[in-house]
């Protein structure tokens, strides 16, 4: 018997290990069960191969049949994978698992095929008669290049591990399945499979085609009533096929988005809370390596942290997603408890949950953990993963627990972004190493609080480059494999090389390393504005939106965007928006005055500069009042400037601030004098020299001498 599709032999090639047919003969009789679901399923008939026959050299104390190869040309392989199957010295793994995998790889239509919902599907369907080692599940996984899935026929019972029959009651079954309801689903799972080969989407034509090709019997028959009624029902026909496609489109083509919310801590006490939001955190960036999910970041789900958080629907509609993963932990010791559901957000259907309780020896036991539970998610949610993406997902940062535990108190603090907190971020970091001086995270975490504290003005350039540059060199050199190290080598290049060419590349590879990043996204924004690509820069920053929608960044790098594109009334709007949220965000401060001064806002503009230095210069004496009462606007921006080099020699401010108050009060040469010097002392914003307020300067020499030296536009 042939297949239905042309070229092939068999619909289905069963395949197993023969000590599994012993006995009770358990794949004979799923072979004929299956046999006769298909009979109810399928239309046509379809073809299975199963070699029950010990003595056809087929098996694997035999030697190999030469037409194997021809029997496992098949659209849908099923592999009978129990204690005992996942071998790679067996017959049945080596020369027909591992065989298939390879065929169909490579075949017209590849190992995985896209069904009608959108979602895709793996031509190996598992049938799993028993629970399985990690160590075989991840021989199975790596070899599919995907997580494993398929249809369990497992009996459970305390102490019991076998296949289910026919004969066992299901209340009693600790997986509540029932063997026939299995085999259904079986039958309708190759169905779905045969259906995506055989029929990958009919067309509009096709259906014109069958109506043309129904002939009248004589042509003379054909009255102008019949021509009209059959153009109107031809009409129908493809007016209805739209339609109804469109509907089922809708329907059910769900979109693979997900938010993994802060989970809750069960601990006796609020200091192990870290380590709760370290496993939450590790789980979503697992989730963020895998290209076919849209998976929110940690700073929009961190708005529903505490029992008065809204309701699954709403999260899911402020977020505009389709899936919620919820958990809960306990740590006490060296013992580990945690509880994760995945759920169906607009239904609050729960479509997954597992309990785990570990006692962990050392952080190996939370990685792997933690690479389980995303891998399930995604698992569920039919999400394809590729090989790179699991070995990512699998990789393990350090097995020093102490160290582990360091880094993530150390992200904690250095998420409050106040000079106090990177102090104490920095000092955690610093521990970690101490434990385990090949942990590149921690490293990275080093860089990270050194580029903030430059960036901000909390140290001079010359003090934080070099600590930067260690950091960021070691990192490198012991993983080059994690976006989060890619993310600040972008970042250095960007503000400390000014080497733009070479930071675009590397916020790329950060990108592809992992998609979800928005992170990533808002830095790229700023490496195109920086280079003059507006519109490119405005495509970014609306990924970093759609990926963490309540991240107040975002909308601020927004608004900077916004002002960089010369839309200085919306980006006026925005950074109100913003200041309403976070009245003390440094970037919408500081861009503030710049926008009300290309509108020509003076008053607006004035109070835009109070703030900014009142709120993030807190030690610095501010003038601006005192300027304006003697000179008037002009006098009070001058003042200030004049103010702020005084107590420069002192105390760190980058000379490109200065350089934005002189530009501001049309002091040409005094601004180009705090450029010059900016460049001299390597201020990090000097890769800015588009901003808007500079306009004034651009016909200068001087000016254009800097651009050039920086490798930037000036026009």
């Amino acid at each position: 018997m042939s297949s239905i599709i042309e070229g092939y032999n068999y619909d289905i090639f069963i395949s197993y290990r023969q000590k599994d047919n012993k006995g009770d003969r358990w794949v004979s009789e799923f072979v004929e069960a299956l046999k006769t679901e298909l009979e109810s399923t399928f239309k046509e008939e379809i073809s299975v191969y199963f070699d029950i026959n010990p003595h056809d050299g087929l098996l694997e104390t035999h030697d190999v049949d030469a037409s194997l190869k021809d029997k496992l040309k098949c659209l849908v392989f099923i592999p009978i994978i129990s204690r005992t199957y996942c071998d790679p010295k067996s017959f049945a793994w080596d020369h027909e698992f591992k065989s298939f995998v390879e065929q169909a790889s490579h075949d017209q239509f590849g190992l995985k095929v896209k069904l009608p919902n959108g979602n895709v599907a793996n031509r190996v369907l598992s049938v799993r008669i028993h629970d399985l080692d990690n160590d075989d599940i991840k021989l199975c996984e790596s070899l599919l290049g995907s997580a494993l899935r398929g249809i369990e026929f497992i009996y459970k019972e305390p102490g019991v591990n076998r296949p289910i029959t026919l004969k066992d009651n299901e209340e009693k079954n600790l997986n509540k399945t029932n063997y026939r309801n299995q085999i259904n689903k079986v039958a309708l799972a190759i169905k779905d499979i045969i259906t995506a080969i055989a029929h990958p989407g009919q067309k509009a034509e096709g259906i014109l085609k069958e109506v043309v090709n129904i002939k009248p019997e004589k042509a003379r028959k054909f009255v102008p009533k019949t021509i009209v009624a059959s153009v109107i029902i031809l009409a129908l026909i493809v007016l209805g096929y739209f339609f109804f496609t469109k509907i089922f489109k809708t329907s059910k083509q769900i979109e693979k988005s997900i938010a993994v919310l802060p989970f809750k801590n069960d601990s006796p006490n609020d200091s192990t809370t870290y380590f709760i939001d370290g496993v939450m955190e590790e789980i979503l960036t697992d989730l963020q390596t895998i290209k076919d999910l849209r998976v929110i970041s940690r700073t929009s789900v961190e708005q529903f942290r505490g029992p008065a958080k809204p309701t699954t629907p709403e999260i899911a509609k402020k977020l505009r997603i389709n899936y919620v993963v919820e958990g809960s932990g306990q740590k006490y010791g060296n013992k580990f408890r945690l509880r994760v559901q995945l759920i169906r957000a607009s239904k609050e259907s729960h479509l997954w949950a597992k309990s785990y309780e570990k006692e962990i020896k050392d952080a190996k036991d939370i990685f792997s953990m933690q690479s389980e539970i995303a891998q399930s998610i995604a698992e569920e949610l039919e999400a394809v993963i590729t090989p790179q993406e699991k070995q990512l997902m699998e990789k393990t940062p350090t097995a020093n627990l102490a160290a582990y535990e360091a880094y993530l108190q150390g992200i904690f603090y250095w998420r409050k972004f106040t000079q106090l907190d990177e102090e104490v971020a920095l000092q955690y970091f610093e521990q970690a190493i101490k434990k385990d001086p090949k942990y590149a995270l921690a490293y990275a975490g080093i860089c990270n609080v050194w580029q903030l504290r430059s960036n901000a003005s909390f140290a001079s350039p010359s003090e934080a480059i070099p600590k930067e540059t260690a950091a960021l060199t070691k990192a490198l050199e012991l993983d080059s494999t994690r976006a989060e190290v890619y993310h600040s080598q972008a970042f250095y290049k960007t503000y400390i090389l000014w080497d733009l060419k070479g930071a675009e590349s590397s916020i790329k590879k950060a990108i592809a390393l992992n998609p979800n990043f928005a992170d990533a996204y808002l830095l790229y924004e700023e490496i195109l504005i920086i280079t003059g690509r507006m519109k490119e820069a405005m495509e970014q920053v609306e990924i970093a939106l759609k990926l963490d929608p309540l991240n107040i960044l975002c909308k601020t790098e927004y608004g900077l965007t916004l002002y960089f594109s010369r839309r200085y009334e919306d980006a006026i709007t925005t950074f109100h928006e913003v200041l309403k949220m976070d009245p003390a965000n440094q970037l919408a401060l500081e861009t503030l005055p710049g926008a009300f001064h290309q509108i020509r806002k003076q008053k607006e503009e004035m109070e835009a500069w109070k703030s900014f230095y009142s709120i993030i210069f807190k030690d610095f004496t501010n003038v601006f009042d005192e300027g304006y009462a003697k000179a008037g606007y002009i006098g009070a921006l001058n003042l200030e400037a004049d103010t702020l080099v005084a107590q420069s020699k002192t105390k760190n401010i980058n000379p490109w601030e200065i350089a934005l108050i002189y530009s501001c009060a049309g002091n040409k040469e005094l601004a180009l004098e705090m450029l010059e010097r900016g460049y001299k002392e390597h201020d990090p914003n000097m890769v800015f020299m588009l901003y808007p307020v500079f306009d004034i300067l651009r016909s200068e020499p001087r000016f254009q001498e800097l651009a050039r030296k920086l490798k930037v536009p000036y026009k």
